[in-house]
């Protein structure tokens, strides 16, 4: 694993529950703003549910990818109050 992926995945262990951030506000946090292409395929690779990807989403506010399929993002961001 990367130094750069490390960090990603430390910045993402940190959003609240409830709470996203963009892809873009992730790469910022770990150092690297340009980076939010890699941050997506850096999580793409997550099966660690201590690690909450789902909860990164892209700019425009729709969900983006997930490993474990859209659908099943959508179902975790409903169960914590993000989406209605």
């Amino acid at each position: 694993m990367t130094p750069f992926a490390k960090t990603v995945y430390e910045v993402v262990r940190k959003i609240p529950k409830g709470q996203t951030r963009t892809y873009k506000q992730v790469a910022s946090a770990a150092g690297r703003p340009g980076a939010y292409r890699a941050v997506g395929n850096i999580l793409n690779k997550n099966f660690d549910p201590a690690i909450p990807c789902h909860r990164v989403i892209r700019s425009d506010g729709s969900t983006g990818g997930y490993n474990r399929g859209a659908t099943k993002k959508k179902e975790r961001l409903r169960k914590e109050g993000v989406l209605s």
